[in-house]
């Protein structure tokens, strides 16, 4: 296969400068979740004294040893409701990831009850249900580490509906033979109790779990009844008398221990049904350092630079055998392979032109011929205008891409390196065209277009409207308008606004493009081979 070769000057100015920026923006976003665990950390004492755990520990101790851990969402609602991004960051008060577990890989969530009690926020909700959507399309058992003060009523006009699909998910996740487990190791009460309820298998901490429809204070207030914590939903009830927990433990550790139990069952399934040890094929690591990456894209996505600097650092042996490389420049497709996994690579180097748009549809119809999961490496100001480009056919080119894109049957994984604007983030499979994953550089922006395009736009339109009325517009006035314009979308467009939102799976360090790449090509290829047992309507408890 054909090897790309790299022009880059690693000594120039531009290079030394772009590197620079991107460490910068690195700093900064690993600041931020640096506060979040740092907030997360303040209640260290408190949870000893109770002989807990805290939530981080309690997924370290659940996790394979030297196995890999990709935390997802780590900034899920940073700036948003009661999250600051300061000293009260939350990364939506749970903290989720795809990880191994007695050698079975698994979704592993656990409620950051270090952090308002573990409360559930809109963000963290949305970041929940992410989880369960991976889980559900990867056959990826899900353990659960439960202790939360239930969803934060300042905001239940945001949860309340969506809070329902969660037990939905549950059910659903149950009947097509994916296992959950739930560790229950403080409260989980109020709709809370239907996670556990809704689970393949409960483990329940004697003295700390609570897991009950109302607490002592309501029922008293209703019946006239009073009864303790314990008496209405403690792990001894639920292991002795209703049958909803399995599993008592001790306290955290054991549970932790008990869970990691049940999924070597799982892994000793027939055929190993659950192994997460596929084979790839044998591979060589790229001719290029992974650290070049920083100084080659730059931070201003108006800058250009070429994709195949990026593909040269990203796939193996820094092979790439790029289809049709001299029609449709601009958008650059090739395949490669990333440790071991084959794929098919679409990348830009401008806005996608009708040629562009024709190849890019062609490409992905043929990986999905082939059985090829697709890589996107998006940076575009999205598909070209102009009347030369509207003439060449660029709404009929365009559609025939992102109906190519919607229908794809294969895994597809997104990266955002530099802009993605416009119909260029739906053509190259942004969020709302399901990848399997998506996942962010820091100095990405996504938007409808640049803030300085929009005030332009605006600007144009506003003084058109003037002179339909045969007044003519206040230049003042209109700089001002544009700038109030500029400033807004360059806000809401920056990579922390949209992982704040979920509109990525996490901002990543560029260095770890590869390995996270292979990661969740792993995690796709083992979802396809597993095989599960479906039933009807999830298990239920008798």
């Amino acid at each position: 296969m054909p090897v790309l070769s790299s022009s880059i000057d690693l000594q120039g100015d531009q290079f030394q400068a772009n590197r620079a920026a991107q460490l910068k923006l690195i700093d900064e976003f690993r600041a931020a979740e640096k506060r979040v665990r740092d907030n997360s950390g303040k209640q260290a004492e408190k949870f000893a004294k109770r002989g807990q755990l805290l939530p981080r520990d309690r997924v370290a101790r659940l996790l394979d040893r030297g196995a890999p851990f990709l935390e997802l969402s780590t900034l899920a609602g940073f700036n948003m409701h009661d999250d600051d991004g300061k000293g009260d960051a939350s990364g939506g008060g749970c903290i989720v990831g795809v990880g191994v577990v007695s050698g079975v890989r698994c979704i592993v969530s656990a409620s950051d009850s270090a952090i308002k009690g573990g409360a559930i926020s809109p963000m963290g909700l949305r970041k929940s249900l992410r989880a369960q959507e991976i889980a559900l399309e990867h056959k990826l058992p899900i353990i659960s580490c439960v202790e939360s003060a239930g969803a934060n009523l300042l905001y239940q006009a945001e949860i309340f509906v969506d809070g329902g699909r969660v037990f939905a998910n549950m059910a659903r996740l149950s009947a097509a033979g994916v296992p959950q487990v739930t560790i229950v190791h403080g409260s989980s009460t109020a709709g809370g109790a239907y996670l556990p309820g809704l689970s393949d298998y409960v483990i329940a901490v004697r003295g700390q779990a609570k897991v009950f429809l109302a607490g002592p204070p309501l029922v008293e207030a209703a019946l006239g009844e009073i009864a303790t914590d314990e008496e209405l939903g403690g792990a001894e009830l639920h292991a002795t008398v209703t049958g909803t927990a399995e599993y008592m433990a001790e306290n955290d550790a054991h549970a932790l221990h008990l869970a990691r139990e049940l999924m070597a069952n799982l892994q000793r399934a027939p055929l190993g049904r659950f192994t997460h040890d596929l084979s790839t094929r044998p591979h060589r690591p790229p001719r290029y350092d992974v650290e070049d990456l920083l100084g080659i894209v730059p931070v201003d996505f108006k800058k250009p630079y070429d994709v195949r600097e990026v593909i040269a650092r990203l796939v193996d042996d820094s092979e790439f055998f790029e289809f049709k490389a001299l029609y449709g420049a601009q958008t650059v497709c090739g395949h490669a392979s990333i440790e071991g996994h084959a794929v098919g690579v679409l990348g830009n180097n401008g806005p996608i032109n009708p040629d562009g748009a024709t190849k890019a549809g062609q490409f992905i119809q043929l990986c999905c011929q082939s059985g090829t999961p697709l890589v996107f490496l998006q940076n575009t100001t999205g598909y070209m205008v102009g009347t030369a480009a509207e003439r060449a056919g660029m709404v009929k080119h365009g559609s025939k891409m992102i109906q190519a894109v919607a229908n794809a049957d294969v895994p597809k994984l997104t990266v955002i390196l530099g802009g993605s604007f416009g119909a260029g983030n739906y053509g190259m499979c942004g969020r709302s065209y399901d990848p399997r994953f998506v996942f962010a550089w820091p100095g990405s922006r996504i938007a409808v277009m640049g803030g300085e395009q929009a005030a332009k736009v605006m600007e144009i339109i506003t003084t058109a409207k003037f002179a339909r009325m045969g007044l003519k517009a206040d230049p003042d006035a209109m700089a001002q308008m544009g700038k109030s314009i500029k400033d807004r979308l360059d806000a809401e467009s920056t990579a922390l606004y949209a992982t704040a939102r979920l509109w990525d799976d996490g901002l990543i360090d560029p260095r770890d493009t590869r390995r996270v790449l292979a990661l969740a090509l792993a995690v796709c290829r083992e979802g396809e081979a597993r095989r599960v047992r479906p039933n009807t309507f999830g298990v239920a408890r008798l």
